[in-house]
């Protein structure tokens, strides 16, 4: 365990490129090998962080047999064959989120940690918030005692993310911005939660903006047209029930006419006291309130919150759980239960019916 850790990326995006950091800050681990299709950003890259090998197929990163260890940093519908090639060939993998597309996808991913007994870890970097982390503190001392109804949202108001790109493919990506942006949001109601069993699933999707060239988010370089590709939807919202009869809601959405920018946040209801969480632009100063008594008297409490590591902490876990030497306890299943909750979402609004998560799991 106090070898040198050898990591393989694949990807060159922001994701990829953020892995990397953290990679290098870690000691005891070399990324040694990169890969990705754009030529100009891998030499970019390879040059910038001192990286010896550099690959245009990842097949070839994939197939180092020096490798402990893989990022995948990749379009969504390449999370599950580069995973798994990862996997069977004895290689530790953490994944961008979502861990998959689907749940058929995410089931062979932890299927294949588990056979080859490996790590599988899912990269949610919005779990690692100061406020985050202080919340689940309020949450498991028992200020807010039992949490009954709690609702979550990622509400941008023109954030398509590209028109005609993968990110608005369903066959590329598995959906929009609840996939993309609400699983995220999914992921920090399920944490702070203490990960409750959703039983049924209630959801609605719509495509008012991106089908009409509208809400793509103003960067200079996405275009703006009719007639793209855009066969996912720009709002999603979902009704959840948990086993212990408690209550999940969640929006998200890339385009609406509202007064949001990018914006995300949640409101806990517990029997004891309450939360919410407000974030505008990743801003992360005040974002915090906790309400409950004192007495008789209702109080207000602001705790001072940090920024949090993001990424740089999902990594130190991931090379931690491997150091661990208990592989099977991080083999992607809280990855996988995220999805199965995002496709149950998906089959409820195509099919106009709420949807028992018993379904989605026996359908694999």
């Amino acid at each position: 365990m106090d070898q040198t850790i050898r990591v393989g990326v694949v990807g060159l995006g922001f994701a990829g490129n953020v892995h990397t950091m953290a990679y290098k800050k870690i000691p005891g681990v070399e990324v040694v090998a990169l890969a990705g299709l754009e030529e100009d950003r891998l030499q970019l890259m390879g040059k910038e962080y001192s990286i010896p090998n550099l690959y245009s197929r990842w097949e070839d990163l994939v197939a180092r047999s020096d490798l402990d260890a893989v990022s995948v940093c990749t379009p969504n519908y390449l999370h599950a064959p580069v995973a798994i090639a990862a996997l069977e060939s004895g290689k530790h993998v953490l994944c961008e989120k979502p861990l998959a597309r689907n749940t058929e996808e995410a089931q062979s991913m932890v299927d294949a940690a588990l056979r080859n007994r490996r790590v599988l870890q899912t990269a949610f970097n919005h779990r690692q918030r100061g406020d985050i982390m202080i919340l689940k503190q309020y949450i498991d001392s028992g200020t807010l005692g039992k949490i009954y109804y709690a609702k979550g949202y990622w509400m941008r108001r023109q954030g398509i993310p590209g028109l005609g790109s993968w990110f608005t493919s369903k066959e590329l990506s598995g959906g929009g911005p609840l996939i993309d942006l609400g699983v995220h949001v999914l992921d920090q109601l399920m944490f702070l939660l203490g990960e409750p069993e959703i039983t049924t699933v209630s959801a609605s999707t719509y495509a008012e903006f991106g089908p009409r060239g509208r809400g793509v988010r103003r960067s200079g370089l996405q275009k703006m047209f009719v007639g793209a590709d855009f066969d996912v939807e720009d709002l999603a919202t979902a009704f959840m029930r948990t086993e212990d009869g408690a209550t999940v809601c969640l929006e998200a959405s890339w385009a609406v006419q509202a007064d949001y920018d990018d914006d995300f946040g949640l409101d806990l209801y517990g029997t004891e006291g309450g939360a919410q969480m407000r974030v505008k632009r990743y801003g992360w100063q005040d974002t915090l309130r906790i309400f409950t008594d004192h007495g008789d008297v209702p109080v207000t409490i602001a705790p001072q919150t940090w920024q949090g590591t993001g990424h740089q902490a999902v990594v130190e876990n991931f090379i931690d759980a491997i150091r661990s030497g208990n592989w099977s306890a991080h083999a992607g299943h809280e990855g996988l239960r995220r999805v199965q909750i995002v496709e149950a979402c998906y089959k409820s609004a195509l099919e106009g019916r709420e949807i028992s998560l018993q379904s989605i799991k026996q359908n694999v």
